[in-house]
């Protein structure tokens, strides 16, 4: 794939290539001119081939507030057009298109103090895990709380960093297909005990952040607001089919 920068778009170019998980991939861009991004936002990807054909993909930032730097955290799609390169392909010096970065809505700031209460499914943890970084990487005292829906712990994307220990975070795990060895419940999907915890009730007045599968968000969405949360104080982002 090549690239070549016109209008918004910025030339980027692959610095670093990680696995994270056997279908999950950061990679590291050094993209000139591309402004510091908030916790939350995304950026679109514009890959070209050789005979001119183009495919443009949406991809939430994994890391934040440094700028002409871009963190992607990519999961592989079957049988799609951008991620597959992007996880299989791609290799430092490698270049490709961005945009960004984008979104307001779905943001949160280190500078607001209430708690936050994080739902992730599957890749949906990849902006939640920017807001979270940028907590740890602040002096934010916003008490957090970060419940992860994923199959199993091999699709757990950052599963050792996000259990990192500190003061204020939450973190609770939901295994849907198969749990690891000695964990105390069976797979299952996500319910109100998961989220119906002390500090992070409707009372308390969270601001949540919900991302996932269109499904995924669609049915913790229906448990958030049916546990009180004001439909305004959960704001969702979802990917994929219905």
């Amino acid at each position: 794939m090549t690239a070549g920068a016109t209008g918004g778009w910025h030339v980027a170019t692959v610095v670093g290539a990680r696995p994270l998980t056997r279908s999950a991939r950061e990679l590291t861009l050094s993209v000139p001119g591309l402004e510091a991004s908030s916790p939350g936002q995304h950026l679109d990807v514009r890959l070209t081939a050789p005979d001119g054909y183009q495919a443009t993909r949406a991809y939430s930032l994994a890391a934040t507030g440094q700028a002409e730097r871009a963190d992607l955290v990519v999961d592989r799609v079957p049988d799609g057009e951008v991620s597959p390169y992007l996880v299989d392909v791609a290799r430092p010096g490698d270049l490709m298109e961005v945009r960004g970065p984008l979104g307001g809505y779905f943001v949160w700031r280190p500078g607001d103090p209430g708690p936050v209460l994080l739902v992730a499914g599957g890749s949906g943890v990849v902006p939640l895990l920017a807001m979270l970084r940028a907590r740890r990487a602040s002096s934010s005292r916003a008490p957090f709380r970060l419940v992860c829906s994923v199959r199993g712990p091999a699709d757990a994307i950052g599963r050792e960093e996000i259990d990192e220990p500190t003061p204020g975070v939450e973190v609770h795990w939901v295994f849907s297909r198969e749990s690891p060895p000695g964990w105390p419940t069976r797979p299952r999907r996500v319910a109100d005990d998961d989220l119906a915890a002390p500090g992070f009730t409707a009372a308390d007045g969270p601001d949540v952040f919900v991302c996932g599968p269109t499904g995924f968000v669609e049915a913790a969405a229906a448990l958030l607001t049916g546990l009180g949360h004001a439909p305004d104080r959960v704001r969702t982002e979802r990917f994929g089919g219905a």
